[in-house]
């Protein structure tokens, strides 16, 4: 019959070894996993070099072209509302001409500055309110026409007529009508250079 022998007790360095790993797996465990980084745009290796295009398009995204819009002048009656004015400042030139240049001399002296001062203020309101040009135009008309009596035969006649054709001129225009066949052309240039720059714009910011 054999008899069981007893394990010889541990020494002290061995106790204390088997502790400190005890100890050591307990901490390991009761530590959480930390979670892996998420990848994403916002997380770029250090020393990386955005490309120019990107970094460009990030801070300043591309305006879209804006339509191209006809001129000032192609928008009013430009023309006609151009020569009332010219025919009225002409008929108050001729009003301030020295006296044996004048020709006629109204009763009252009033009517002499009104009728061109009307003129010209028609003609200023042709340019700059469109929008109520008839009344415009049948105003100047008579206000030119009324000058023949009133303001030295009209300026000398020169005023009087640049007065009545810029009044006909005025009634007759009719807006959005179709370009002549130079100044579509000259469009249609100016519409290729704005197209060339912009493409120039857009290959110099890659």
């Amino acid at each position: 019959m054999t008899e069981s022998v007893p394990e010889p007790a541990a020494t002290g360095e061995g106790a204390a070894e088997r502790t400190e790993e005890e100890v050591a797996a307990g901490t390991a465990a009761a530590t959480p996993a930390t979670a892996a980084p998420v990848a994403g745009p916002a997380a770029a290796p250090a020393g990386a070099v955005a490309p120019a295009g990107a970094a460009a398009a990030t801070a300043a995204p591309a305006s879209p072209a804006g339509p191209v819009r006809r001129d000032w002048r192609g928008n009013r009656p430009f023309w006609g509302g151009l020569l009332v004015t010219l025919g009225g400042a002409e008929i108050l030139l001729t009003l301030w001409a020295p006296l044996p240049v004048l020709l006629h001399i109204s009763l009252v002296g009033l009517a002499g500055y009104l009728v061109p001062s009307v003129m010209l203020l028609c003609g200023l309101l042709i340019l700059f309110n469109p929008t109520q040009r008839l009344f415009y135009s049948i105003l100047a008309a008579l206000a030119s026409l009324g000058s023949w009596v009133t303001s030295n035969l009209g300026g000398f006649l020169i005023g009087m007529l640049l007065g009545v054709v810029g009044a006909c001129l005025t009634f007759g225009w009719v807006p959005d009508q179709p370009l002549r066949r130079g100044r579509q052309r000259r469009e249609d240039r100016r519409a290729a250079r704005r197209a060339g720059a912009g493409a120039g714009a857009g290959a110099a910011g890659v």
